[in-house]
């Protein structure tokens, strides 16, 4: 597997190499000495390399396939770290409760060593320990409402590393169904110019409970995935400039959020508040962050200026088209870091948490095929988002980036594919299927064999859907219902087509979300309004659906989860009050 991903890189690299010297290559227009800016504006292409890169050193000597041994003896600690609680108590609780609570996440002390199938292991981190050595927390968000948690393990400073890094993430992947979806795509990403990756490492954890209740002994908690911490010592290990800004997307969509997004020297600065947008993981000198998003906000200043001098062309198309090709749909706001280094006034995106991708047919064939059209497929789902929006509204930068998916189409071929998908499902599957991860296992092993079966297709159906979401109308946001001059009002933003085709819409009203008994139906509607009588009180469903002259159809940005299980794409659920009142659900 090794050798044949650095084959891989060495092919992307070439690749690289010669479409930079052609028409296609996404990196930096840059502007030369006597260029002006009319000339500069009609050839976008114009490419520099960067010397912000993602080091190849650090991933020399990852082995894919292998399975590093874990133990770790939790004990109870003390206040000041919130780890005086039990190993009971750290797996009661999801984060949620944590923040409904305001609480601290509980934790417990920990002694990690590394071993084998026999033990700890002489020469391994943590063999000659006899103290703890670390704490330990679950991590995670919706994951930690799982019996099956992820845990967080934080060395403490004066007791080394492990391959230079302090933090250790053990992800249980609880709704990956095959458990090597997140990692695939790291090894991958690590062969990609371009792209930003992190080590990945299999582990298989036992975990020995000393606390009060626990059993002292060594119990099997199955196989989990590390996956590298990014934060300044991440940068400082890939050679990037640790002092440079560094922000997590929690909620980002790249507007100005003047409410939030301050400065520390502001009066009104709140770092809560702040990271309720984007959590502060470098400097905390906001000012350049402040006038990347002022820049992007400014619709006076074309986007071909705008994204060149802000954002790395390489990096922004391959990490787009990546997500777009492998359909890792919860990237729109979220799950990607942003990184600019000191010297630059760029910008980068890193990856974070890839266990969405990968999955079509899972979704569909396995979960059965949600209703009406998906608006998160394709280019439609990051519509939503500032940045992407205005690149995609460009003629030159769709042309950019489909340059990269039929780059990445042709270099991530089913073949290769189909030998990491081989090598992942033979280390996972004697777990998966084993004791104690057989217990939570979603998938029989005939699905198992189904599902890593068609893998390697996914390019094929993610490029299918991105080629139809080209052609569709894009989905748009509505507001909530109001009464309007005695009348029930409906109001959407309009929907915008590429290739300026005109698009008409349909609103149906009912009193449930499946529509089979519709209240109100208005066709071929013009304008994005939508009118209606007065409804009693009760609870009500309305959806609005466009389509362009070609045929293809989009609706809202809005879903609605059924009590069939079902999510309904486009549709909104509001109440009507006895006061007549209105209130979205």
């Amino acid at each position: 597997m090794k050798k044949a991903l650095r084959s891989l890189a060495v092919l992307l690299a070439l690749c690289c190499f010669f479409s930079s010297c052609g028409k296609s290559g996404v990196s930096d227009p840059v502007e030369e000495e006597g260029t002006t800016t009319a000339e500069t504006e009609s050839a976008p292409n114009a490419m520099v390399d960067s010397l912000t890169r993602d080091s190849e050193v650090i991933y020399a000597d990852d082995d894919e396939d292998s399975v590093v041994t874990m133990y770790l003896t939790v004990s109870t600690g003390n206040a000041s770290d919130h780890t005086n609680h039990t190993w009971t108590e750290v797996n009661a609780h999801s984060t949620y409760y944590y923040k409904e609570n305001n609480l601290e996440k509980f934790g417990v002390e920990g002694l990690l060593q590394v071993g084998d199938e026999n033990g700890p292991v002489s020469g391994q981190f943590g063999f000659t320990d006899l103290a703890p050595n670390c704490t330990v927390t679950i991590r995670g968000q919706t994951s930690t409402r799982s019996p099956q948690k992820s845990y967080k393990i934080d060395i403490k400073r004066n007791k080394g590393t492990w391959r230079e890094q302090r933090i250790i993430n053990l992800n249980k992947h609880v709704y990956d169904s095959v458990r090597f979806r997140n990692k695939m795509s790291y090894d991958i990403l690590k062969t990609i110019p371009g792209a930003f990756s992190v080590r990945t490492q299999f582990v298989h954890l036992y975990v020995r409970d000393l606390t009060p209740g626990g059993s002292g002994q060594f119990e099997d908690y199955g196989l989990y995935t590390h996956a590298e911490q990014i934060n300044k010592t991440y940068l400082r290990n890939h050679g990037l400039d640790e002092n440079g800004q560094l922000y997590k997307a929690s909620m980002f969509e790249f507007m100005l959020y003047d409410d939030n997004i301050k400065l520390t020297t502001d009066p009104d600065y709140d770092q809560s508040a702040f990271e309720e947008i984007l959590e502060i993981k470098g400097d905390d000198d906001h000012s350049k962050l402040i006038e990347m998003l002022t820049a992007v906000n400014n619709y006076a200043v074309p986007i071909e200026e705008t994204l060149p001098k802000y954002f790395d062309l390489e990096n922004y198309f391959t990490w787009f088209a990546f997500q777009i090709i492998t359909g890792n749909t919860d990237t729109n706001s979220q799950n990607f870091y942003l990184y600019s280094p000191r010297s630059s006034d760029k910008w980068y995106f890193i990856p974070w948490d890839n266990d969405g991708a990968w999955e079509y047919y899972e979704e569909t064939a396995i979960d059965g095929e949600p209703s009406g059209y998906r608006y998160n497929t394709g280019v439609s789902n990051y519509w939503g988002v500032i940045l992407h929006q205005r690149v995609l509204k460009s003629d030159t930068y769709r042309k950019m980036l489909d340059d990269k998916i039929q780059e990445l189409r042709q270099l991530l071929s089913k073949e290769w594919l189909t030998e990491m998908v081989n090598t992942y499902s033979a280390v996972v599957r004697p777990y998966l299927f084993g004791m104690p991860d057989y217990n939570y296992s979603p998938l029989v092993e005939e699905e198992f064999n189904a599902v890593i079966a068609e893998i390697p297709n996914e390019i094929d159906y993610r490029y299918e859907l991105y080629k139809a979401s080209l052609e569709s109308p894009m989905p748009f946001y509505v507001d909530d219902p109001l009464i309007l001059n005695g009348q029930l009002s409906f109001g959407w933003e309009a929907s915008y087509d590429f290739d300026d085709e005109a698009v008409t819409y349909k609103f149906e009203l009912a009193d449930n979300y499946q529509f089979n008994h519709p209240i109100s139906v208005q066709e071929n509607l013009i304008t994005p309004q939508a009118f209606c009588d007065p409804l009693p009180a009760g609870q009500y469903f309305f959806r609005v659906t466009c389509q362009n002259e070609s045929g293809y159809t989009q609706t809202a940005m809005a879903d609605y989860e059924g009590e069939d299980e079902v999510t309904y794409y486009g549709v909104i659920c509001f109440y009507v009050n006895a006061d007549g009142t209105i209130v979205r659900g």
